[in-house]
């Protein structure tokens, strides 16, 4: 690659619809493509995050890389030239372009970058009329906050040039360090630290011997949903820990996943739940399209996500990491179950609720005060990196069922595990309501008759259909480490007896609207913690619908996913 390169300043004109959401800056792929958007978008990136009062410092060193969907390269190239036009130091690239959003974290934290631009629309659909995403990851290896990506949004509505290297694109497929001008470009394997980083956090001889033990006992299945996680699930289950090839389904990244959608729910993985239950699977996981989220399953067990992180916390001590530190606290997001409290106070430990969004935990992490964390979503972590990681999640559970069954001398299934876990705590009944491409008015005509509600507080004291109101909010939080306040983070309704509803628009669509209904009731006796969900939750389905009209106001009677 030449060594010095012109910079042609390109004229440009703002657009107006570049704000970032909970995760980035998701739109479809033809809006992407529209000309100088996504070049706008990065260079604003460039011109407004600062360590912590200056642009991009010349010389930086920048992570990138994404889920392999439709429109990765095309993006990368453009970050490359203007990168190097705005005398960035170093870009570190997954090869092919492609980078787990988990990987993207380590990379960022193990190599001491100064962030990393991660190219990703998470869950969402891919391909040429489907979505693509953009968004910043600062130095902690965790989303941007939002003081942040409120800057990148104000600089976008002015930008009216950006810079561009007039240079040949750099050979993506090649391992190993190119230049760009003064701009050094390292190709790397986007699997190997990551992989390492799991050999630190599990016992894999303990996994690997659990393995051999129970085979022909213990089966086991992988979907990857043709997202980026599936070269990580290859090289860690196959290579690392010695399972045949055949336990992996959909492991070859595709730039439209396959015309699927890769979120893992029950919905939308339903080919690996088939055959979890036509093949009496012990154990099977998904993960969606950029490696974050996961969801556990078995044969005649569905772990829901806000009792998995629960579970994970309460067995934190089997894992060789946290079996010398323990933990010193866990936090979940608002709408995920209260379960993962409930552990916290059994431990002695502290216990957090922040707003949905992942880059609410990372001040907590940060800061020392939590370890593990999760969100109803299907996303779990904690501390190694600062985002979600599917892969870990599914390790943790490997791990604490490989130490319980050794101990035992007998398998112990996903159903046992969460069973004790009931038996100790009582069971949480949970149930999430997705209502996709909602027309955005009447979504907000629906949240506006709620925020009437709330405001009047006119139900709080009554009983509607047997349930009696004892509050009703507008979720706000204030961060307890750096003392930052976000409001309107979801309309609650509490009601006596621990059940409660919560209702939301999705930040993490691309357009349109997605209402999120959350509901739940807990049950502390350990005689009916093993009822139908839908049962169970049935009359507080009614009483939410009811109170926030949503069918008169959207027009659905049914949701579109049920997690």
């Amino acid at each position: 690659m030449a060594s010095t390169f012109q910079v042609q300043v390109v004229a440009t004109t703002p657009y107006s619809d570049q704000k970032p959401g909970t995760s980035g800056l998701r739109k479809r792929v033809k809006v992407f493509q529209q000309e100088h958007y996504t070049e706008n978008f990065v260079q604003s990136i460039l011109r407004s995050v600062r360590y912590p009062d200056s642009v991009v410092p010349e010389g930086a060193t920048l992570v990138v890389g994404g889920d392999g969907r439709y429109y990765l390269q095309d993006a990368i190239q453009i970050i490359i030239k203007i990168a190097a036009a705005n005398k960035v130091g170093k870009l570190i690239i997954g090869q092919n372009g492609l980078l787990s959003t988990p990987a993207a974290s380590n990379l960022i934290i193990r190599r001491k970058a100064d962030g990393g631009i991660l190219l990703t629309a998470s869950h969402n659909p891919g391909g040429p009329t489907k979505d693509f995403g953009i968004k910043y990851n600062c130095r902690n290896g965790g989303p941007a906050p939002e003081v942040v990506t409120n800057r990148i949004y104000e600089d976008t509505k002015t930008l009216s040039e950006y810079y561009m290297a007039e240079v040949p694109d750099v050979d993506l497929t090649k391992l190993g360090t190119q230049t760009v001008g003064a701009m050094e470009v390292e190709i790397v394997d986007p699997v190997q630290d990551y992989a390492a980083l799991m050999r630190e956090l599990f016992d894999f001889e303990r996994i690997q011997e659990f393995l051999r033990v129970y085979k022909d006992q213990f089966t086991v299945l992988f979907d990857a949903m043709h997202g980026v996680t599936g070269p990580y699930a290859h090289r860690i289950f196959t290579v690392e820990l010695g399972l045949p090839e055949s336990v992996l389904m959909n492991f070859h990244p595709l730039s439209d996943f396959g015309e699927g959608h890769p979120d893992p729910n029950l919905t939308y993985a339903h080919e690996l739940v088939e055959r979890v239950r036509q093949e009496s699977i012990q154990f099977g996981a998904a993960f969606d399209g950029d490696g974050d989220r996961n969801m556990i399953i078995s044969h005649d067990w569905f772990v829901n996500p806000s009792d998995s992180v629960a579970v994970i916390a309460n067995h934190a001590a089997r894992f060789p990491k946290f079996r010398q530190t323990g933990i010193r606290g866990v936090a979940r997001s608002m709408p995920t179950s209260g379960a993962l409290d409930l552990v916290g106070k059994a431990l002695n430990i502290k216990h957090f609720e922040v707003p949905t969004g992942w880059k609410f935990f990372g001040n907590l992490l940060d800061n020392g005060d939590i370890d593990i964390c999760g969100e109803e979503s299907f996303g779990t972590g904690s501390g190694h990196i600062r985002e979600k990681d599917g892969m870990w999640a599914a390790l943790a559970w490997l791990n604490i069922l490989a130490d319980m069954s050794l101990n035992a001398q007998k398998l112990i299934t996903v159903r046992e595990v969460v069973a004790e876990h009931f038996h100790q705590f009582g069971r949480h009944y949970y149930s999430r309501y997705d209502y996709e491409d909602v027309d955005l008015d009447a979504a907000k005509k629906m949240m506006a008759h709620l925020e009437d509600l709330t405001a009047s507080q006119a139900l709080v004291g009554t009983a509607v259909n047997g349930f009696h109101v004892t509050h009703m909010d507008n979720f706000s939080y204030i961060d307890p480490v750096d003392g930052s306040k976000t409001t309107n983070q979801g309309l609650r309704i509490l009601f006596k007896d621990g059940a409660r509803v919560v209702f939301r628009l999705s930040g993490t669509g691309s357009h349109g609207a997605t209402v999120r209904m959350y509901l739940e009731q807990y049950e502390s006796d350990r005689a009916k913690c093993f009822q139908d969900v839908p049962q169970v939750l049935q009359p507080l389905i009614q009483t939410a619908l009811q109170l926030s009209k949503l069918t008169e106001y959207t027009g659905r009677s049914k949701p579109t996913v049920i997690t």
